[in-house]
């Protein structure tokens, strides 16, 4: 299963059950916050679809990594409205955005900035790179060099920049958005997996069915600019504050601990498929464990069920793992192998 574009987040919530559910609960008097906050980031869907169409999977799973202080990398042909699905939820939350077109040439100073010598002063200061921002769109992360891409290591792990041994916090919130087209591989440097393994999920943007990509052509007939997202009537309906609020309320998501070990049970169920060279790491599965406990917030809910699993492990885990040489040979699918995994364990009453 995978993010499901047609169930509409911030339905009423159950009543805590610190009992049952196990880890944690919320505080008492936080019904309002909570409230306030997963419906201004459920308003987020609707207003981004007054720009992009049909994408509704991947505005959930930019929710999702912001409320989990995550990241998310996107995978896509060229023009299904990546670059504009990005600008269009930075819109809608009021926060700073900023594009990074990766190419070959790109240095890891271009990145996170770097010192330049100041007249004025006769010394170096330090001149901040576009990561300084709140979404960073990082276009085509697999045209550039290693060396580049490792530049983001730091600042998507630790939130930081280390330049000339002075670290340097970023921006919150922050988010990088990556992208990578699935189709035109030459010239191109793929992903290590450790650095794969950072992206909190990763979602597919597919070419819009027909009425779709009809209502796109309307859009445009009637005088669409993407350049323009005032002009399409694009307000912001959430803030930095509703994201910080989400987040908090996320981490008091009650998980059963036989919750929790149906996850872990997931994860090891990868590690011994014999079609998988890397199955799910630790991270993998407190990743999975996260993103579950955002999506049962954002639908109302202050615990964990085994469909929120369910509906986060294709996004979260299958760009985790990696098949062996003889099963990419026989035409088997990281996503059938995940699924099978997942449907090798019990699920738990």
């Amino acid at each position: 299963m995978t993010i499901d574009p047609t169930r509409p987040p911030g339905q009423p919530g159950h009543p805590a059950q610190p009992t049952a559910h196990g880890f944690s609960g919320p505080p008492a008097g936080a019904a309002t916050t909570d409230d306030r906050a997963r419906t201004a980031l459920s308003a987020v869907r609707a207003e981004v679809a007054k720009a992009v169409v049909g994408q509704d999977a991947a505005v959930a799973g930019i929710l999702i990594a912001l409320l989990c202080r995550g990241h998310i990398l996107l995978e896509g042909v060229p023009g299904v409205a990546k670059t504009l699905l990005v600008r269009s939820v930075a819109t809608a939350l009021q926060v700073e955005t900023k594009r990074v077109q990766f190419t070959p040439d790109l240095m890891p100073g271009d990145v996170t900035g770097s010192l330049v010598y100041d007249n004025a002063t006769s010394d170096f200061t330090f001149r901040e790179g576009p990561v300084f921002t709140n979404l960073l769109l990082a276009d085509e992360i697999n045209r550039t060099p290693p060396k580049t891409q490792a530049s983001l290591l730091e600042a998507m792990e630790e939130r930081q920049v280390s330049v000339d041994g002075v670290p340097r916090p970023l921006p919150s919130p922050f988010l990088v958005a990556a992208t990578q087209n699935p189709v035109e591989y030459e010239g191109t440097y793929p992903l290590p997996e450790a650095q794969l393994d950072r992206f909190l999920v990763k979602v597919v943007l597919p070419l819009p069915p027909r009425d779709d990509e009809i209502t796109v052509l309307s859009r445009h007939a009637a005088g669409f600019d993407p350049r323009n997202l005032s002009a399409a009537g694009l307000r912001a309906v959430a803030s930095a504050a509703d994201i910080e609020a989400g987040a908090d309320r996320v981490r008091h998501v009650s998980v059963a601990p036989q919750l929790a070990a149906y996850i872990v049970d997931i994860a090891r169920a990868t590690r011994v498929s014999p079609s998988l060279a890397l199955g799910v790491s630790p991270r993998g599965a407190t990743a999975l464990l996260a993103t579950s406990r955002a999506w049962a917030w954002l639908n109302g809910r202050d615990f964990v069920t085994p469909d929120d699993v369910k509906a986060l492990a294709q996004s979260t885990l299958a760009h985790r793992l990696s098949l062996r040489p003889e099963a990419e040979l026989e035409g088997v699918s990281v996503a059938a192998v995940l699924d099978a995994a997942i449907a090798s364990v019990p699920v738990p009453r």
